[in-house]
């Protein structure tokens, strides 16, 4: 029978301690590295701008963006949380059923039925403030979409609800889009008949201007998985 060596088994030991030291350390990184594999999950909580109001069903923001962001190798999932009509109170009121258990990140769209149905902004304030509150408690990466008061509302309004959006993204240290329709607003071009809401060509240009806040969104999650 062959025999071992002192010097020999010394090896044999070390090989496997260095072994099951290997297989644990490739253990340990597995979790990390299923967790970053897996899509982002993306949910754009909003009114008729996120729900594609008057559009087809492959032209609402949700969709397009999910497109733009696999095209760019992004890994994600889009989903339409957008309600025609909504305001930030409904928002609030249908946050719970409306972001489900797994999401990764919300974009918050909410404000334009407030400013045009002249609710009090101390009231759009509070809501938008509760929803990314809730959100962040849930561990979800938010991103702020801000919306500005139509002129005719005056002067004193605008200059209440205007700052709502810029505010509360500092205060909760938010990514913040300042103006969901901007480029778009008022161009007749790129909206409806109504003047209000974007046509396709319009929600293509508010996908290409706000997917880099997007691909920040991303980040941040990716970043948070890796943590």
């Amino acid at each position: 029978m062959a025999t071992v060596s002192a010097f020999g088994k010394g090896n044999l030991v070390r090989q496997f301690v260095i072994g099951v030291a290997a297989l644990f350390l490739g253990l340990s990184t597995l979790p990390s590295a299923a967790q970053q594999a897996r899509p982002v999950s993306i949910v754009a909580l909003g009114d008729s701008l996120t729900a594609g109001y008057g559009l087809g069903p492959a032209e609402a923001f949700p969709v397009k963006l999910q497109a733009a962001l696999r095209a760019k190798g992004h890994a994600v999932t889009v989903e339409n949380a957008g309600v025609s009509g909504d305001t930030s109170s409904g928002g609030l009121d249908r946050l719970d059923w409306a972001v489900g258990e797994g999401v990764d990140a919300v974009i918050v769209e909410l404000g334009a039925n407030d400013a045009l149905r002249g609710i009090d902004p101390a009231v759009t304030r509070r809501n938008i403030d509760q929803i990314v509150t809730r959100l962040k408690a849930r561990g979800i990466t938010v991103l702020l979409s801000g919306m500005v008061a139509p002129p005719n509302m005056g002067s004193t309004f605008g200059a209440a609800f205007n700052p709502i959006f810029p505010d509360l993204a500092v205060r909760h240290g938010v990514l913040f889009d300042p103006f969901f329709l901007d480029g778009v607003a008022g161009d007749a071009g790129l909206n409806l008949g109504d003047g209000m809401h974007p046509n396709a060509r319009g929600v293509d240009v508010i996908v290409r201007r706000i997917l880099p806040k997007v691909e920040e969104l991303i980040a941040q999650v990716r970043s948070r998985r890796g943590g």
